[in-house]
């Protein structure tokens, strides 16, 4: 099969089944969806369970329920249990876009032969009501500053197969990967310029907690990869360009459509050249 969408979960009451229901509303159905599960006790992968069956889908659900030590645990459980030659995760709460996202990726990846490859594209955040549009180049600056996340990426299992996620990282652990393949495996990424899922936000890593942990691991993690050229220059270009109030406008519900509109006009033309 092309698509093994991952969902993990633990008592994430009605949000599994509205993410559950974005994925079985798609119109290319040659995928299949890998829940894990950490032993819930509120009943929602029971209701979950009812829902796939009520939509004659029950085929296409692999469902791993066992006790893991956090998130990434449970994305790598997931990992070892699909099947599809790409491989996207999707956060309980997180939707598709619309019915036509993995149609429209399929043909994207018409004839795609590399191992270690990802498509990506953008996401549309749901608390500020408006598309997050990232790089169509991966560059070091990009991995620096602002990768897409992975409710947006379908990794090629191939990425997969020497190694997951690291546990010890509690928030980035996603973002490592990320490095990992561009560095290291010298992986091919293809933008896609479609929005390809509807971030709820709000989740762990976005606590005060997370967030101080987030930048302290930014820094083990790109001390790892980057050479210290490369960190002065990111260091300063982020500086320059004033990101505090480039993040500030991107966050904000009432400037975030405008500064979007602006960096979609800059991505426009940096896929010209």
């Amino acid at each position: 099969m092309l698509f093994s969408i991952v969902v993990v979960c633990y008592n994430a009451g009605e949000k599994l089944n509205q993410t559950v229901t974005s994925i079985l509303d798609q119109s290319f159905t040659d995928l299949e969806i890998v829940v894990k599960d950490g032993l819930s006790t509120d009943g929602s992968v029971e209701a979950m369970e009812r829902l796939v069956e009520s939509r004659g889908a029950k085929d296409l659900l692999c469902l791993i329920r066992e006790k893991d030590s956090g998130i990434y645990d449970a994305m790598n459980e997931a990992v070892k249990n699909a099947s599809g030659k790409y491989i996207l995760f999707l956060n309980c709460g997180d939707l598709f876009y619309d019915e036509g996202v993995l149609e429209r990726f399929a043909k994207a990846m018409e004839g795609e032969t590399a191992p270690y490859v990802m498509y990506y594209g953008n996401r549309y955040l749901v608390p500020t009501k408006s598309v997050e549009y990232i790089s169509p180049k991966i560059t070091p600056l990009t991995c620096y500053r602002n990768v897409p996340c992975h409710q947006c990426c379908f990794y090629s299992s191939a990425c997969f197969t020497e190694r997951g996620y690291r546990t010890d990282l509690k928030v980035r652990a996603d973002y490592e990967l990320f490095l990992w393949l561009y560095f290291s495996r010298k992986a091919q990424f293809h933008y896609v310029n479609e929005c390809v899922a509807r971030y709820e936000g709000g989740g762990y890593s976005e606590t005060p907690e997370s967030i101080k942990r987030s930048a302290a691991e930014h820094r083990e993690i790109t001390r790892q990869y980057m050479t210290k050229w490369q960190l002065f220059y990111c260091k300063a270009y982020m500086l320059v360009t004033l990101q505090p109030l480039r993040h500030f406008l991107a966050n904000n519900a009432f400037f975030s459509k405008i500064y979007n509109r602006v960096i979609r006009g800059i991505y426009k033309l940096l896929r010209r050249g």
